[in-house]
């Protein structure tokens, strides 16, 4: 791994932009924002792209919106095809994808002018098969942005760990809108029929890099607000069905690959969140409640023989593995304690943290 120090990529001359950057935006009921994204990719200063706008069976004026922009600029085409889900418009993308790289936008997010321009030419100078971003956190009152400008090289799978390690300081993410990539990498690989379908997808696509690079500066603008995320709309039946399996093939996956050290910081992340689903269930109004709780317990139990090498490993939190321990001797023992670490302990290294502030 090479770290540049406040790096700036150089600029693609007008006659050097030859070869076409693939923009594939799935487009699903947000006709409130699509002027916006579809304006951001049409405005770079990279001109050769094609943007593909896949509606996905859309009820709002999304469908009309995209065929204005097709009739107004020969490089936009529009797909329209019955809802089906965000991994099939990814994948209806890439399919009709006819540039040597491939980028991915949200309907509901917006790029830097300059986003591609750089990220291409990160490309090319380091001889890299992807680049990958950091990106704005957009809210309502504010934006959030932990940009350096600095460049990292990378060889090999350390892109892949790296991006297992879920590293604030490396917000490569399951994202696919933050990565530039060769076309060439892809082969056969689309994404998965499930939701959460980056989380596979991503493991998958870092493997197939010889060299990859994190450019820690933020071109893409993530809208938090209106985002449908699990911290946002709390438990559904979809993390049972999609998400938590998801998580499981990655571990597979890794496994198959011969990287053992990745698959138990995989199942490391994966036994702190089964945890966390179930302290969120055992504490919610889930009408299914009773079922989700067996479920989780169930995956919870099956792991313990690999529990001393998953919470062996050199990232692992100590404190994760003594609440794992409680919950095994019993599930309302586990309750009980954490209840009493929200009402008490929390508060008090709280009072403590401020009191400590106030004296220096």
């Amino acid at each position: 791994m090479r770290i540049i120090e406040h790096y700036q990529p150089k600029p693609i001359l007008p006659g050097e932009q030859t070869e076409k950057i693939s923009v594939a935006m799935a487009v699903y009921n947000s006709d409130a924002y699509l002027d916006r994204a579809i304006l951001s990719v049409l405005n770079q200063t990279y001109r050769n792209l094609e943007l593909i706008l896949v509606d996905d069976g859309s009820t709002d004026s999304c469908p009309q919106i995209c065929d204005r922009y097709a009739a107004l600029d020969p490089r936009v085409r529009v797909i329209h095809k019955e809802n089906g889900g965000l991994y099939t418009s990814r994948n209806v993308g890439l399919e009709q994808a006819t540039g040597e790289y491939l980028a991915f936008l949200d309907g509901d997010d917006w790029v830097d002018p300059d986003m591609y321009e750089s990220m291409l030419s990160c490309l090319w100078e380091q001889a890299a098969d992807l680049v990958a971003c950091r990106y704005k956190r957009v809210y309502r009152d504010t934006t959030v942005d932990g940009s350096t400008d600095r460049a990292v090289v990378m060889e090999g799978q350390e892109m892949l760990a790296k991006y297992l390690e879920e590293e604030e300081d490396f917000l490569i993410q399951n994202a696919a809108w933050n990565k530039l990539y060769r076309r060439s990498i892809l082969g056969d690989l689309r994404f998965p029929a499930r939701w959460y379908e980056d989380m596979l997808y991503t493991v998958q696509l870092l493997n197939r890099t010889a060299r990859s690079v994190y450019l820690d500066h933020a071109y893409h603008n993530y809208v938090c607000d209106r985002k449908t995320s699990i911290m946002n709309r709390g438990l559904n039946e979809r993390i049972y069905t999609d998400l938590i399996p998801n998580l499981y093939d990655r571990s597979a996956f890794l496994r198959q690959i011969g990287r053992e050290d990745l698959a138990l910081l995989q199942d490391y992340f994966l036994y702190k969140r089964l945890l966390l689903f179930y302290t969120a269930v055992a504490r919610s109004a889930d009408p299914q409640k009773a079922a989700h709780k067996k479920y989780l317990k169930h995956r919870l139990y099956e792991g313990r023989e690999r529990y001393p090498a998953i919470f062996g490993i050199p990232q692992a939190n100590p404190n994760e593995y003594r609440k794992l321990k409680i919950f095994l001797v019993s599930p309302l023992l586990y309750m009980a304690v954490m209840r009493l670490n929200d009402s008490v302990v929390l508060p008090v290294k709280q009072r403590y943290r401020k009191s400590k502030k106030g004296t220096t």
